[in-house]
Parts: C-alpha cells; sequence; structure tokens
C-alpha cells in the first residue's frame, strides 16, 4: 500500500490549505484513514480522522481539539483519496502533515495503531 500526500505550501495566517491523499490499494474504503502532522523536535500528533465505508467506524469524523472547527476531513472512495481542508491556518500549524492508514476496524488517534503511512507534505504558515 502507498500513500501519496499532496497540496501543502506557503501559506499567510488566516490562510486555507487542502490537503489530499491518494491511496493504491483496491481496499480503500475499507481502511480508517487519518492525518497527522509533525513539527521539528515534536511527537507526530493526530490531526483528524475519518470512518471507512462500513464497520464500526462507518460515517464518522474525528479531530482534534486544535482543528476542531476549522478543518473537514473527507474522503472519495471512487478516487481512492482522502483530503484534509484547513480554514484559518495559524503559525503553529507548521508542520509536515502526514496521511495514514488503518486495517483495524475501531478508530484510534494513536500513530502506532496506523499501519499505512504517506510521505508527509510541508505546511508552513507565515505570521
Amino acid at each position: 500500500v502507498q500513500l501519496q500526500a499532496s497540496g501543502g505550501g506557503l501559506v499567510q495566517a488566516g490562510g486555507s490549505l487542502r490537503l489530499s491523499c491518494v491511496a493504491s490499494v483496491r481496499t480503500f474504503s475499507e481502511k480508517i484513514m487519518g492525518w497527522f502532522r509533525q513539527a521539528p523536535g515534536s511527537e507526530r500528533e493526530f490531526v483528524a480522522g475519518i470512518g471507512a465505508r462500513i464497520g464500526w467506524s462507518s460515517g464518522q469524523t474525528y479531530y482534534s481539539d486544535f482543528m476542531k472547527g476549522r478543518s473537514t476531513i473527507s474522503r472519495d472512495n471512487s478516487k481512492n483519496t482522502v483530503y484534509l481542508q484547513i480554514d484559518s491556518l495559524r503559525p503553529e500549524d507548521t508542520a509536515v502533515y502526514y496521511c495514514a492508514g488503518m486495517s483495524r476496524s475501531i478508530f484510534s488517534r494513536r500513530p502506532t495503531d496506523y499501519t499505512y503511512w504517506g510521505q508527509g507534505t510541508q505546511v508552513t504558515v507565515s505570521s
């Protein structure tokens, strides 16, 4: 399984970005997907997640407290793609953003529970 993230860049505070992640797996719709981020010197942290097509997490979205209200995660299973729209960006959002997938049926915010990882896309927010 390969995940290819894109959409990062340099943006001014208050701006928006839409990150995309394309997965090369036929069972994409059965995977719980998540976005994480990692700033220099910091641990990787959960940003947002979205449930699989079926199972306990079906139809559910999950957000970290710092992203709640200014981000939207979505997926298009016909395109094997998960998206993360981030609005009202802040300088502290600067980090490498990673998409990840898991085969478990129960949602998790822990990076160690995710099996598949993309290469990351850099988001830099200037003040």
